[in-house]
């Protein structure tokens, strides 16, 4: 479903990725992992298309990311990704239904259709009784579940996590590593995750580990 070819990218004389390639298939679970530097998260923010490389390829269904701009990137990315980061990015004025409603309504899907999914995904995630609060009032636990409800409002092709539980306490953490093992069991969900966390890495179907830049084994 992903492939990924030859990544290079430099930040002024500093090469943090020296060639990296990978393949993720459909309904997979993939960690990304190694030390602070490797370049983990360069690679997931530029295979997520928040970032340019210098130069390689990067295919979505055969589409190439890597070769659109502006507007119809953006609106690619909308539809076929979803993002979960280490600090939530929640709106503070907005409730959790509304934080997981805008990628929906920014999509110009129906309202209805997209307001009845935000409340689905809320109740399949444990915040049935959360709907209308903002997030201030919520757990960080419960915060980082709207941000994966809002992940997956537009039922994404792949979400891209980049240290998801770092900002959590151990029993959260663990939740969020179930919670990403049912949605693959249960939708074929899709995910690529960069994580310090080994058991978290642990229960994903392969773990790549990156050092200096490169892919050292997988």
């Amino acid at each position: 479903m992903l492939s990924v070819k030859n990544i290079i990218k430099s930040y002024g004389s500093l090469q943090v990725l020296k060639g990296v390639s990978l393949n993720i298939q459909r309904g997979e679970i993939v960690s990304i992992a190694g030390s602070s530097g490797a370049g983990k998260s360069t690679l997931l923010h530029i295979i997520g298309t928040l970032d340019r490389a210098d130069s390689g390829e990067i295919s979505l269904h055969d589409q190439r990311l890597d070769l659109l701009n502006g507007k119809k990137l953006a609106a690619f990315r909308n539809r076929h990704m979803g993002f979960v980061f280490q600090f939530h990015h929640l709106l503070p004025e907005f409730s959790a239904f509304e934080n997981v409603c805008i990628p929906g309504w920014l999509s110009n899907k129906k309202k209805k259709e997209t307001e009845a999914r935000a409340k689905a995904l809320l109740e399949t995630l444990g915040l049935k009784d959360r709907i209308e609060h903002k997030p201030s009032a919520l757990s960080g636990g419960e915060q980082q579940r709207v941000a994966v409800a809002r992940a997956l409002i537009n039922k994404p092709d792949i979400v891209f996590a980049d240290e998801p539980t770092g900002n959590l306490d151990s029993k959260n953490a663990r939740e969020l590593h179930r919670l990403f093992v049912q949605l693959r069991d249960a939708h074929r969900q899709t995910f690529l995750i960069v994580t310090h966390n080994e058991e978290l890495a642990k229960m994903s179907d392969r773990v790549l580990h990156m050092k200096d830049g490169k892919i050292v084994d997988n």
